[in-house]
């Protein structure tokens, strides 16, 4: 199968395309047939992606089940998948039957509702799998489109204003970079992503307005791209839309937004940042491991100030991805490694924090912690999934969250002490954020006379968490599942990153000379 890149790509989209023109009326019947149409679409997806999975090469650290064709005014059509993108297509194509399996209680436009998020699961896979300048922004831009009318249409009573923040702000840091691509172009006459990987940028330092800029073009490069995938990380002080934005967001939303969109930040550093502009990154090292401490401990202790348990789970996101960012500016293997997995494990504890709020949400209609309280007197059974799930938030060993966080402070320790030193103390916030929302919500007398008829999860809602905590407890267990996949790849960025390091030092030399 020479396309299966692409059948894996827009085969959400082609469902999307006969619900929009096939399926007619807004009865019960058609609700169903749109949901089982997505969620079958979404489950064939899946498993299509475990051929790539299997076609794959481990050892071979360079872009494999390459598809290339010509596409418009000479810019080509081209993807590709190495080991650090695989693990990202496959995170997106296992979460999405389960989104849409969360949707089930959905009775607005729900025909539109399933096209949004198929749209989106296309969206998302073309960017982890592009390996065209073009196209890579094309996928990245046009997937705040579904986001953007799925928290504005199905959203809380402020979702128009958090879908604008959320658009404006993520498509505002998107500018620079084009900018940053057309300068690339022009310098390396080419879009094509491992052609770019291998050129090497202009690194002379010069003078800005009185300005020195050591690392020259590479720096302002790097800076360009930063703006856009520090925003949508979300990387501290540049977080603040998506607070917002989750608690507006229905159930199945947040939990793409958190487990998959955020991710691609992450990807967009490993992919762009440091193999491409390997100058420019070490020069502004600091200012992000930095960046990245301030993020876990700040928006740690805002979390411990939330009332709303979205909110409150937002914010602890944030914190998990500084130390996303904090391992893969270490660029050591360790850091690189743990960053990788700690965005992986985030998908699933992330996503499975936001549908445990999902669960009480549908039969309360309520976020606020103080309407809780008690709810393992009523729900053992819910109880349970949801102490897991904070445990492994809070990086319990056993855990998929603990092995994520432990190699990105091994790495970060490498690379500056004290960085690693004020990170480490974000593990300590987060059990006490994680478990004081638990005892409030979960522990306790049942005092409260609207929770004293609340039922336990339904046999749909068991199923859906049920991957989630196989999956937490086998890359807890059993992390080489993941690390041996990853590992040559994050090798040869890192090695090829470290390779330029001289020529930055030289840089640095002349610049105080």
């Amino acid at each position: 199968m020479n396309n299966l890149l692409s059948i894996v790509t827009f085969l959400p989209a082609v469902a999307a395309i006969i619900l929009a023109v096939f399926l007619r009326g807004n009865d019960r019947a058609a609700q169903a047939n749109a949901k089982w149409v997505a969620l079958f679409a979404t489950t064939a997806t899946f498993v299509v992606s475990l051929l790539i999975l299997a076609k794959f090469d481990p050892s071979n650290t360079g872009f494999q089940l390459v598809e290339e064709g010509q596409w418009i005014a000479g810019l080509k059509y081209k993807m590709g998948v190495d080991g650090i993108s695989i693990l990202f297509v496959l995170l997106t194509t296992f979460l999405m039957p389960i989104t849409i399996a969360a949707c089930w209680e959905v009775e607005h436009r729900v025909k539109e509702y399933m096209i949004a998020f198929l749209m989106l699961e296309t969206l998302m896979l073309g960017v982890f799998m592009a390996l065209d300048l073009v196209l890579f922004y094309l996928f990245f831009e046009a997937g705040l489109i579904p986001m953007f009318l799925i928290i504005g249409i199905w959203g809380g009573k402020d979702r128009i204003y958090a879908a604008f923040k959320f658009f404006l702000y993520t498509f505002l840091g998107s500018v620079l970079m084009l900018v940053a691509m057309i300068a690339m172009y022009v310098d390396a006459g080419t879009t094509d992503i491992p052609t770019l990987m291998a050129h090497s940028f202009a690194s002379e330092s010069f003078n800005v307005l009185g300005i020195h800029v050591v690392g020259g073009m590479q720096t302002l490069l790097f800076l360009a791209f930063f703006a856009s995938f520090a925003v949508k990380m979300p990387m501290w002080p540049v977080h603040t839309w998506l607070p917002d934005a989750h608690v507006q967001a229905p159930t199945a939303g947040s939990v793409v937004l958190a487990a998959i969109l955020l991710k691609m930040g992450g990807y967009g550093f490993l992919r762009f940042s440091l193999p491409m502009f390997p100058i420019g990154a070490d020069v502004l090292t600091p200012m992000v491991l930095w960046m990245s401490a301030i993020a876990i401990v700040y928006t740690s202790l805002v979390a411990l100030a939330q009332e709303d348990m979205k909110k409150l789970i937002a914010y602890s996101s944030v914190a998990h991805m500084g130390y996303v960012t904090m391992g893969i500016f270490a660029a050591n293997q360790q850091g690189v490694d743990g960053a990788i997995f700690q965005m992986l494990s985030h998908g699933f504890i992330s996503g499975a924090l936001f549908l445990c709020v999902g669960v009480i949400y549908d039969r309360m209609h309520t976020r606020e912690i103080a309407a809780y309280g008690g709810l393992v007197n009523r729900m053992p059974r819910y109880a349970l999934i949801f102490m897991f799930f904070t445990m492994a938030n809070v990086g319990l060993p056993g855990t998929s969250g603990f092995v994520g966080e432990f190699l990105t402070l091994v790495g970060a320790f490498q690379a500056n002490t004290w960085v690693a030193a004020i990170a480490t103390s974000g593990v300590i916030l987060s059990a006490a954020y994680g478990l004081w929302l638990y005892r409030r919500v979960v522990m306790g007398d049942l005092i409260k006379e609207a929770l004293k008829s609340i039922t336990d999860m339904t046999g749909r809602e068991k199923a859906i968490f049920a991957p989630l905590v196989f999956m937490t407890l086998l890359l807890g267990v059993y992390p080489a599942l993941v690390t041996d996949l990853i590992g040559p790849s994050t090798k040869a960025l890192v090695e090829t990153y470290q390779a330029a390091l001289p020529v930055v030092e030289t840089a640095a030399a002349e610049a105080q000379h």
